[in-house]
């Protein structure tokens, strides 16, 4: 071998750039950590938890949960836009991170540009759900009902400035309809209201308001995704009933530290991806009413963005103060 080329080539394997790829094999070589903007037991603290036991098999080291909830997960989101770009630090990105963008005054953190988004995990549904004896019985009922009674219509949600929230706004102003938004401070007091007829409708998460659908105790008028949920397929999309305007879903995925290594980033995209198909974690993911899918770190950074610049106009439109 030529002694100026092993000297290149030794160079570059202790910087890490090995041109024959030695450097990049081996990545991992230690334990990662997702960080986690939830408290335990929510749905996205038990998305994180189930994909990170089998990414870790795949990957041949642990990946541990850390979980940092509080404060529209900034605290959770600066920690990993600091730490260093080589891969080890993970954080569990959604929907939120997206309203979070839109809803604060000023970051530590550029939502887009301090992250390197890997693959989505999960989408899950978001809901328009009624009282069984409501007026209406459909979603087209609710939209005639809603257009004959301008400003009676009550339409729940959780806590300002949530996805449900805004998904509320959205609802509101795609269907064109003179209606007012009520707050409730978590779903257990929206679901009493809801069942109690102290509001008209709900805008929530499919998964936790699905065991009163299944009781019939709510009924389901709609859901916002794009397609109809695989555990309702009897109740049509928003789009469905003419409402185009009115999509929205509750996502997760995974972002890695801006100027993380491309090679890190795609051997990640890979094995997520992976992960995210195999069947065990397909079944865990479904059982939580969760539709698993990944994507391209391409395809995940344009989801980010896209949803950035919708709930902003929304939160824009309705006239939600800045935080």
């Amino acid at each position: 071998m030529d002694r100026r080329a092993f000297a290149g080539g030794l160079l570059a394997l202790v910087a890490g750039t090995s041109p024959s790829g030695f450097a990049q094999a081996a990545f991992p070589g230690k334990g990662l950590r997702i960080v986690v903007p939830f408290a335990a037991g929510g749905v996205g603290d038990l998305t994180a938890r189930i994909v990170a036991a089998k990414l870790g098999e795949r990957l041949g080291q642990p990946v541990v949960i850390e979980n940092r909830p509080g404060a529209g997960g900034v605290v959770a989101a600066e920690s990993v836009a600091r730490a260093e770009p080589d891969g080890y630090s993970l954080f569990l990105m959604s929907n939120g991170t997206a309203v979070t963008a839109g809803l604060f005054k000023s970051l530590p953190f550029d939502t887009v540009r301090d992250f390197t988004p890997i693959s989505t995990l999960g989408f899950f549904d978001i809901a328009v759900v009624a009282h069984p004896d409501a007026p209406f019985k459909s979603f087209a009922e609710l939209l005639q009902y809603a257009k004959a009674n301008p400003g009676k219509l009550n339409i729940g949600s959780i806590n300002i400035g949530s996805t449900q929230h805004l998904a509320a706004e959205l609802f509101k102003s795609s269907a064109d309809i003179d209606a007012q938004i009520v707050p409730f401070n978590g779903t257990p007091n929206l679901i009493g209201a809801l069942r109690g007829r102290q509001v008209d409708v709900g805008v929530e998460i499919l998964a936790p308001v699905l065991t009163q659908i299944r009781g019939g105790a709510l009924k389901a008028l709609a859901v916002a995704g794009e397609r109809r949920s695989p555990v309702l397929p009897d109740v049509p999309t928003a789009m469905e009933a003419g409402v185009s305007g009115f999509q929205a879903s509750s996502w997760n995925a995974l972002a890695a530290p801006a100027k993380t290594p491309r090679a890190v980033i795609d051997r990640l995209q890979r094995e997520i991806a992976a992960t995210v198909a195999d069947a065990e974690v397909q079944k865990k993911l479904r059982e939580l009413n969760i539709d698993p899918r990944s994507s391209t770190p391409e395809q995940t950074s344009a989801l980010l963005v896209n949803d950035i610049q919708r709930w902003s106009r929304v939160i824009e439109r309705a006239g939600i103060p800045k935080q």
